[in-house]
């Protein structure tokens, strides 16, 4: 690493990538550096210097002393004091390095960065390297309008993502033949393993068998395998071609392509399980469905898969959209979010999340999934693809990687190989003679190229749209011995005589009709359209997002540049690991900075969702008492107030949820508890808890709490969706947590792309290191381990650095002022509001901890409002709602980070204040119950510009009730949205243009 030079510069510009030199072109300007093996010159003392703690954190010192102030604090120690525990307070600073400058740890991380060999992978499986449009990458994957975003839980000011969500199930559906798809899931592994769940809660037979084939690829098969495991499913694995349902099974799974790119005809197999009573699901490659029969033409009741290669850089394995599409009899089963079209109050279309949105609140352990988020970020990014390039550019992408394949395959031939299938699309299984294999393996690394070895005789080489004529001559001399071949590409370009695609397998319907897919192919109209749909949607950009238990924080630009660096944006995630040094470096450090932060022995990085995180944590504390010869210990204690996330994820561990009670102050009913625990004493297996609670409270009794499972034989599982208010101030694992699933899109900074991409890495104690997630591909974990979770063995390994650069820029200091800043905003608020709002909970000295419940409730007594009412009207002063109704049905849930400044927070709590006056005119009667600016907000620019207004109020206090919306206004796209209208008459795809006008 280097030394860190004696100032801080905030300049964030990336370095040259050209390791060594003394320019860095950046933009077209040229700035000397020192090179990476030189000592950083001394420099001049200068008179100011700056940290990027000054950038993260938003109020300034006076600010700071003025909120004190109010609290009645002289310090931001003295509120800590007051807030947290002293019995669980890390009284030490963190054992983690000083914050660095934004410049200098740039530079820093690009010399890790290029230690990381970026080859050539024609690995496949899943996988594979793509163009990502130069107009999509910076106005979508680097564009903060869309990676800000939240959750569009709040549809009237998402209206520009669900849309392009909505081309995304279009997109799906059309490609795969099927009727409905969901919005996306985490990976195609975990997506297949979904299919098995939802397929086994639909069948009616009495099975608990599901069929996988061996054409699948290893890592999805050992995604289900893991999951079927604790729900007592057995898994088979064989060859379609011999399997004949003398074993009752519920469902099946198939690849189309094979994983070593032979194309089956299925039908015929998907008949015979069909007469059985088994449901049929299909691992679809998408851009193969452009030239392929898709899937539902011969009677897949599921397809699944993964979207990457539609302009999604490889990033060693993630973030990546997988799809889920199915038949429209199971829109009610369709796990993770639907996006489906409904109408507004003015009657015009408008769009939501359908059907099951956080069906985990609500159904908890009759959940059908875990899953209560997707990867939206991906998702757009792979829709916008389709629109950018319409249904011919794909299938001439298709068509060119298809024939670039078939002259790959007609030079091996004449080199005397054998292709071992005879149709293919982009994928040839390569069979090489007996002892051939080391040979070849080295010369494609002196290519600087990966190939995929099946086994000691046999390699898979995967073609993609990066594909081009120098890339076969280096393959046909890797495979020709190392000398230069006697034909080139060009030679091979005639017919093969081998059939490639059976012409009863060529797709002949048309796909993306709709005109969203056929008029934004120039960049000029891609770009407007991007625009259009981001000034529909509120982000960070536009306001404070302050929504209980997701820390809607900064995102700083410094953090976010190096992602879309090629050293960790170009990796394939089965590259050899020694071409993957700088990962793994990055990994080493992140991982030993988090058990640093939490107190745990290891971190496992491998769930690529908080859900992921939850369900892997269990899963470890399930395997821990298999070890030890418990395995009568399934029983699974989940406060009431717990996130719908836990019970859901416990179910799917094969655990039976006993819900334990909370008082009226919102905690853990310790009595209750330990009674539980007490009566479940042999076969109590854990406990799921959040802390600080999920009414953000420091509970005291939390040691305590954890004592008593203990003492009952069980472990505790810390949800740690609230880790923003610890770290730095107490650890997890000192308290008594045995294992920790931490939000890095939350509490680290990943950005939460609205709705996703997040990270879940869980934390274990020394004696759960052993049972930490396995990987078929690449080798992690210990043979004690759990199955693997995600489909890459480091999750979404290309957002991870920046969570690295977020600790590495805070440092020990800066992390616990962020902590600590935190708590203090959520204690601004709610002092600021409590003479307007009651505060539901606080904690022992009447302080919250990084959030804080307002209570709504009463006033559907006294003014006939809603929780809704109030939240829709925030939006007409230019903010995002706060978390609604959650954990408390009727009340908000407001958490404003340590990012927000002090003049931010000001006009917030100004607008709930403005917002009380308002209901007050209602109780009063001065103002129609019915009538009124809450019951009709958000009040939209063509209602407040329509020449009819019969409300008995004015536009101008509509549309503009404070100053502040006068200088910069945030308009909803949409009014207020029928749920209902929605999911009575549910569509999921794109309506004809017709609908709009």
């Amino acid at each position: 690493m280097l030394e860190r030079s004696s100032y801080q510069s905030d300049v964030s510009v990336a370095p040259s990538e050209a390791n060594g030199k003394n320019l860095d072109q950046t933009n077209g300007a040229i700035t000397p550096h020192p090179t990476p093996h030189t000592p950083h010159p001394t420099p001049l003392p200068l008179a100011y210097t700056d940290s990027f703690e000054t950038r993260h954190i938003g109020p300034s010192p006076d600010d700071i002393h003025q909120m004190l102030s109010l609290l009645e604090f002289d310090s931001l120690d003295a509120l800590i004091d007051a807030t947290v525990p002293a019995a669980i307070r890390l009284n030490r600073p963190l054992q983690l390095e000083s914050g660095k400058g934004e410049y200098e740890l740039l530079q820093e991380l690009k010399e890790i960065a290029q230690q990381n060999q970026v080859f050539r992978s024609f690995i496949g499986m899943g996988y594979h390297n793509c163009i990502t449009p130069a107009v999509i990458q910076r106005n979508i994957l680097e564009n903060p309008g869309w990676y800000t975003q939240y959750t569009p839980y709040q549809p009237e000011i998402a209206q520009g993502r669900l849309e392009a969500l909505l081309n995304f199930q279009t997109m799906v559906t059309d490609l795969t033949g099927l009727e409905i798809a969901n919005a996306s899931l985490l990976d195609e592994g975990t997506a297949a393993a979904e299919a098995m769940a939802m397929s086994y809660g639909l069948t009616k037979t009495a099975s608990k068998t599901f069929w996988i084939s061996e054409a699948c690829h290893p890592q999805t098969i050992a995604i289900v395998k893991t999951r079927a495991l604790p729900l007592g499913i057995e898994v088979l694995i064989g060859d379609h071609r011999n399997f004949q349902f003398e074993t009752p099974v519920f469902g099946v799974l198939l690849q189309y392509p094979a994983s070593d790119g032979s194309i089956y005809a299925y039908q015929e197999f998907v008949e015979r399980a069909h007469a059985a009573g088994a449901l049929v699901t299909v691992a679809a490659d998408l851009l193969s469905l452009t030239l392929l029969k898709p899937p539902g033409e011969w009677g897949a009741d599921i397809a699944v898969g993964n979207t990457q290669r539609f302009g999604v850089p490889l990033g060693y394995g993630g973030p990546h959209a997988a799809y889920f599409a199915t038949k429209e009899a199971f829109k009610r089963q369709i796990p993770g979010r639907l996006v489906g079209v409904s109408k507004d109050t003015e009657g015009h279309p408008a769009l939501r999340l359908a059907l099951q949105t956080r069906e985990q609140h609500i159904r908890r352990d009759k959940a059908t999934s875990n899953i209560c988020t997707a990867q939206v970020l991906l998702a757009v990014i792979a829709s916008m693809y389709a629109v950018y390039h319409g249904p011919q550019g794909l299938r001439q992408i298709a068509e060119r990687v298809h024939q670039m394949t078939a002259i790959l395959a007609t030079g091996l031939r004449e080199l005397g190989y054998s292709i071992a299938s005879e149709s293919f699309f982009d994928t040839l299984r390569v069979e090489v003679p007996a002892g051939k294999a080391d040979e070849i393996i080295r010369r494609a690394h002196s290519h600087h190229i990966n190939l995929r070895q099946i086994d000691a005789c046999t390699f898979g080489i995967s073609l993609d749209e990066t594909v081009c004529s120098d890339d076969l001559i280096a393959l046909f001399q890797i495979f020709g011995g190392g000398q230069i071949v006697h034909f080139l590409p060009e030679d091979l370009i005639s017919p093969s005589p081998h059939p490639i695609i059976p012409p009863s397998l060529q797709r002949t319907t048309p796909y993306l009709t709709h005109p969203v897919f056929n008029v934004y192919h120039s960049e000029t109209e891609l770009l407007r359209y991007l625009y259009r749909l981001q000034c529909k949607d509120l982000s960070l950009t536009t306001a404070m997002i302050p929504l209980g238990s997701c820390t809607m924080k900064l995102n700083a630009t410094t953090e976010m540049v190096p992602i879309t660096w090629a050293e960790f944006s170009q990796l394939h995630p089965f590259a050899p690991l020694e071409q993957a040094e700088g990962y793994q470096t990055l990994f080493q450090q992140l991982e030993a900075w988090l058990a640093a932060i939490t107190g745990f022995a290891k971190i496992s990085l491998q769930p690529n969702a908080g859900s992921q995180g939850e369900y892997a944590g269990l899963l470890v504390i399930r395997q821990y008492h298999q070890a030890r010869n418990e395995t009568h210990r399934t029983v699974c204690l989940i406060p009431q107030s717990a996130h719908g996330t836990n019970p859901a994820s416990a179910v799917m561990a094969g655990m039976r949820v006993v819900a334990v009670a909370c008082d009226n102050d919102g905690n853990i009913d310790v009595a209750d508890l330990k009674a539980k625990a007490e009566q479940h004493r042999q076969q109590l297996a854990a406990l799921m808890v959040t802390y600080p609670s999920t009414h953000g409270v420091f509970e005291e009794s939390i040691q305590e709490i954890c004592e008593i499972i203990h003492a009952n034989g069980g472990q505790v599982y810390m949800d740690g969706a609230n880790m923003n208010a610890q770290v730095g101030l107490c650890r997890p694992a000192d308290f008594g947590a045995d294992v920790c699933h931490l939000n890095l899109h939350k509490t680290f900074c990943i950005p939460h792309g609205g709705g996703g991409p997040g990270m879940g890495p869980i934390g274990v104690a020394a004696h759960l290191v052993p049972f930490l997630p396995q990987h078929p591909v690449v080798s992690v974990g210990s043979k004690q381990g759990i199955g693997a979770i995600s489909a890459a063995p480091w999750g979404s390994a290309s957002i991870l650095p920046i969570s690295w650069v977020y600790i590495a820029l805070m440092g020990a200091e800066g992390l616990k002022k962020a902590t600590e800043v935190a708590i203090l905003n959520a204690n601004y608020i709610a002092k600021r509001l409590e003479n307007h709002y009651p505060v539901l909970y606080k904690g022992k000295n009447g302080l919250v901890a990084h959030e804080c419940i307002i209570d709504l409730r009463q006033f559907k007594k006294t003014a006939e409002i809603e929780v809704d009412d109030i939240a829709k009207r925030l939006i007409d002063y230019g903010f995002h709602p706060p978390t609604v109704s959650w954990p408390v049905a009727g009340t908000i849930m407001v958490e404003p980070t340590e990012s927000e400044s002090k003049q931010e927070i000001d006009r917030f709590c100004d607008a709930m204040i403005a917002i009380r006056e308002e209901i007050r005119e209602i109780e009063a009667g001065k103002v129609d119950r019915k009538n009124n600016l809450l019951k009709n907000a958000p009040h939209t620019a063509a209602a407040l510009t329509s020449d009819e207004w019969d409300h008995p109020y004015s536009r101008q206090r509509a549309a503009y009730p404070t100053p502040w919306t006068r200088e910069n206004k945030f308009w909803a796209a949409v009014g207020r949205i029928d749920q209902a209208y929605g999911d009575r008459n549910l569509v999921c795809t794109c309506l004809p243009i017709e609908a709009y006008q």
